[in-house]
Parts: C-alpha cells; structure tokens; sequence
C-alpha cells in the first residue's frame, strides 16, 4: 500500500490515516495480502521521497507484484508520476486503484508517453547490446578474450559454474545499469543466467576487489 499528502497540516495528517485505513480494507476485501505500509507526507512533484525509493525497491526485487493506491496522483504529479508508473511497470509490478475499484486505467496522453518512453528504451538497450557484441567481438578477436577463464570452480565437482562475462558485468554496472537490465543484456548474447548469478557474481568481484585493497594496505587479519 502507498498512501501520501502534500503537507504535515493536521488536516492532512487525518486525511493520511484515513487513506490508509481505506486502502487496508479495500485490498482485504479483494483478497490482497498486503506486506508493507508506505506512508508519506511529501508533494507529488518531488522524487526524493524515502518512501517511494522504498516502493521501487520491493517492486525491483519482486517482493511486490502489486501497489495499491488510492487514485495515480498519490504515486506522483505530472512528469514525475509518469517516471514512477514507468518503473513500477517495466519491473512487472501492477498498480490497483481505489478510485477506480480495479486495476489503474490510463487515459489516453499518459499511455502514449508510457509506449513511448517503453519504446525509446528497449530500443536504447538494443545499442548497448550491439555496442557489448561489438566489444565482445573484438576482445575476442584481439585479445584471445575466453568466458570460460572465469570458471575458477572448473574441475572440482558438483554442478558446473555458469559461464559469466565478469568484466561485461562490471562494465554494465558502471554505466549504472540495473541487474535486471545487465541479466537481459548477457542473454541477448546467449547466456543462460539468472539475475541472482548476475547479482552473485557481481558481489563475489567486489567482494575480491575489497579484500586486494585490504592486502594492498596492510590491514588484513
């Protein structure tokens, strides 16, 4: 559940918890199991909101497949409702709304923007992939560049280790892509992965990077 007003005004503070007992009963009625509460007193053209990153984050992670709302407004105004319906779409999570007893309907201008910036991306995506596959392409044919050298567990029994392009990984991450966008990326070029294993390898390298650092510096115990 998502609930918010504008101000801290007392009549606002009444019309918050009001919100949240409406939307506490309707998603019940429903059949909703609700697992987070997010309340907020901020204005709908403001992204810095706790709550709302908060929102993105469970709906990222798919720990939300749901937000219940009680009209659009509440999730944002203007430009920055539309950034926050795209983000909460593109990580497959629905939006419910109270005002309208169902699942939120669009109108016509806000759905054209939605397929459009939806559009713009995936095609936006597709050059990264293209620019990767050139990149990839070349480190192959220059350099003798192997995935499979990343198979440190190679030889030592039980499952094999997924074969993961660290360095691509690590590439991607620092152009401030999402796992999920990372993991569609790498299958593009044919591999079977998971965000998890994406996610996981991504940590392990960090994880390595940390400890060479510590070493360098003389820290380690």
């Amino acid at each position: 559940m998502y609930a918010r007003v504008s101000t801290r005004k007392e009549e606002q503070e009444t019309s918050l918890d009001r919100q949240c007992e409406e939307l506490a009963a309707w998603g019940r009625e429903r059949g909703f199991e609700i697992i987070r509460i997010i309340a907020e007193r901020h204005s709908g053209f403001d992204l810095d909101r706790p709550g709302l990153y908060e929102l993105l984050d469970l709906a990222r992670n798919q720990e939300a497949t749901v937000v219940l709302v009680q009209d659009d407004t509440r999730l944002g105004r203007g430009e920055a409702k539309l950034a926050i319906l795209h983000q909460l779409y593109r990580h497959g999570c629905r939006i419910f709304s109270m005002a309208q007893n169902g699942e939120l309907e669009l109108d016509a201008g806000d759905s054209m923007v939605l397929s459009i910036v939806a559009r713009v991306e995936e095609f936006t995506r597709k050059m990264i992939n293209q620019k990767i596959s050139w990149g990839m392409r070349r480190a192959i044919r220059e350099k003798g560049f192997d995935p499979s050298r990343n198979l440190s567990n190679r030889g030592k029994g039980g499952r094999d280790r997924k074969e993961v392009p660290i360095e691509q990984i690590v590439a991607l991450k620092e152009k401030n892509l999402t796992f999920d966008e990372i993991t569609a990326t790498l299958r593009g070029f044919g591999y079977r992965i998971s965000r998890a294993t994406v996610h996981r390898r991504y940590r392990e390298w960090k994880e390595s990077q940390e400890q060479h650092v510590t070493r360098d510096g003389g820290t380690e115990q």
